[in-house]
C-alpha cells in the first residue's frame, strides 16, 4: 500500500472519530489490491490517533503480514475479510456505532429507508443482520456479507452497522450520510407520519445524480471533513498534500 493509502485510512478513522462514529469500537480498512488481504488500524490504538506507521496489514484469514509488532488486528476483522471475500467491488469496508442508526435495529416494524437526497442506496431499505454478538470468525462475518448483499449498509442488531464502498473516501461519505439519513428519520418520527422519498422522486433524483456528480460528491464532502479535522489540530499538516 502507498503511503497515500495509509494516510487517507488514518485520516477516515481520525475523522469519524471527530464525528462520533467511531469511539473507543468500530474500525476501518481498505482492501490491498492484488491480494486477499487488508490494511487496517490496530485495535490497540486509539481511533483518535491512528497514524499511517501504526496500520497493520492482514490477510483473509487473519494473520499479520506486516505492521508494528505490539499491534493486533481488531477481533471483528472477520467483518471485512469476508466482505472483501463476497465482493470484487468494495475496496473499503467501516463498522461504525452510530447511534441514531442502532435505534432502527430496536423497534419493530419500522425499517431505515431513504429520507434524503443523498439516501438514494436506502430507497428499499437498509437489512439489519440479526446477530447481536460481536462478529469474530469466518462464519459469522460471511453471514453478515450475506445480509449486506449487494447493498452498501447493513444494520446489525443492538450493534452498530457495516458501510462498503470503492475506496476510502466514499465509504467515509457513505458513513456520514447513513448517519444524516437515521437522524433525519428519527426527527421525522417525532413531527408526524413518515413521508419517504416515493419511487418518483427516487427516479428522478437518481437521473439528476449520475456517477460522475457522485464521485464528485464524494470528493466534496472528504474535502470538508479534511479541512475540519486540520483546522481542529486532528489532521496533520503534513497530510493535506496527499488528502487533498
Amino acid at each position: 500500500m502507498t503511503a497515500q493509502n495509509r494516510q487517507q485510512l488514518a485520516a477516515c478513522v481520525r475523522l469519524l472519530h471527530m464525528e462520533g462514529l467511531l469511539t473507543y469500537n468500530g474500525h476501518v480498512s481498505m482492501r490491498v489490491p492484488g491480494a486477499d488481504a487488508l490494511l487496517i488500524h490496530s485495535l490497540v490504538d486509539s481511533r483518535a490517533e491512528v497514524a499511517p506507521d501504526r496500520l497493520l496489514t492482514v490477510d483473509f484469514d487473519g494473520k499479520v503480514l506486516d505492521g508494528p509488532a505490539d499491534c493486533r488486528p481488531p477481533s471483528e476483522y472477520p467483518i471485512h475479510a469476508e466482505i472483501y471475500r463476497a465482493r470484487a467491488d468494495v475496496g473499503a469496508v467501516a463498522h461504525i456505532h452510530s447511534e441514531h442508526a442502532i435505534a432502527f435495529t430496536l423497534v419493530e416494524g419500522i425499517t431505515l429507508r431513504a429520507m434524503r437526497c443523498d439516501g438514494l442506496n436506502w430507497a428499499a431499505g437498509v437489512p439489519v443482520h440479526p446477530d447481536p454478538t460481536r462478529i469474530r470468525c469466518a462464519a459469522q462475518g460471511a453471514a453478515l456479507a450475506a445480509t449486506l448483499g449487494n447493498g452498501d449498509a447493513a444494520l446489525m442488531r443492538a450493534h452498530g452497522a457495516v458501510l462498503a464502498a470503492a475506496s476510502i473516501i466514499e465509504v467515509f461519505k457513505t458513513c456520514v450520510q447513513f448517519e444524516e439519513n437515521a437522524r433525519a428519520q428519527l426527527l421525522a418520527t417525532q413531527l408526524g407520519k413518515l413521508a419517504p422519498l416515493t419511487t418518483a422522486e427516487i427516479a428522478a433524483l437518481r437521473e439528476s445524480h449520475p456517477d460522475a456528480f457522485r464521485a464528485h460528491y464524494a470528493r466534496k464532502i472528504w474535502r470538508y471533513y479534511v479541512t475540519q479535522g486540520h483546522s481542529a489540530g486532528i489532521i496533520p499538516e503534513s497530510w493535506l498534500e496527499a488528502l487533498l
